[in-house]
């Protein structure tokens, strides 16, 4: 295990502002890949991919909220995804991504603020990596919810450490409840990063929204 790498993660995660967050993934953006890859096995972005393709079409507009270097985009065009729009608070990674040449649409935006984009917009969301420590709240929720369209989708893996005491079982419970969206798949928890972080654990949820 790379000692600078595993260093890099705590880093990110110790982020105390969005600001801050910010300025840490400009500075790791051109070396992300190949820490994640070499150093963690990072695997979420294939297994959230999966997910949303069982029910999703290829053809469908789909957001990746906190797309990072586009690893999920390279996953979701593996499955024939094309109308693929790139959304992180990073313009280094957003630059990363924009390498991958897999999306449509590039957009530097903050999750867990408000979102320039219209009500309804999206057929599809996917977030993988941002439910975790120093990143999106649970709040951040509402405005994935609120971009996309009745009957669409939102997928996104979560730590199962945050989800349990970060606020976000009582969240997505609470948006349950109100009907404004169902659980339509859970996976099993997994290991995302098997190498650097083998303790970590994952879920996949998928939603449909209701409203």
């Amino acid at each position: 295990m790379d000692k600078k790498s595993e260093d890099r993660v705590q880093w990110i995660y110790s982020s105390k502002t969005n600001s801050e967050l910010t300025q840490r993934y400009d500075e790791w953006a051109k070396d992300y890949d190949r820490d994640l890859s070499k150093f963690f096995g990072w695997i979420a972005p294939q297994t959230a991919a999966d997910y949303l393709a069982k029910y999703v079409h290829p053809e469908s507009l789909v957001l990746d909220a906190g797309a990072g270097t586009g690893l999920v985009g390279l996953a979701l065009a593996e499955h024939g995804f094309k109308n693929l729009t790139a959304m992180d608070l990073s313009e280094g990674m957003l630059k990363e991504a924009r390498n991958k040449k897999v999306y449509k649409k590039f957009d530097q935006m903050v999750l867990g603020e408000p979102l320039s984009y219209a009500t309804d917009l999206f057929d599809a969301i996917i977030s993988v990596g941002v439910m975790t420590l120093g990143h999106a709240g649970p709040d951040s929720l509402n405005e994935l919810l609120r971009i996309t369209k009745p009957q669409g989708y939102i997928a996104f893996t979560i730590r199962t450490d945050v989800y349990l005491e970060n606020g976000f079982k009582e969240k997505q419970e609470e948006m349950e409840s109100q009907k404004l969206w169902e659980v339509v798949d859970v996976s099993d928890e997994f290991h995302p990063l098997p190498i650097g972080e083998p303790e970590v654990l994952h879920q996949v949820w998928v939603y449909r929204v209701l409203n």
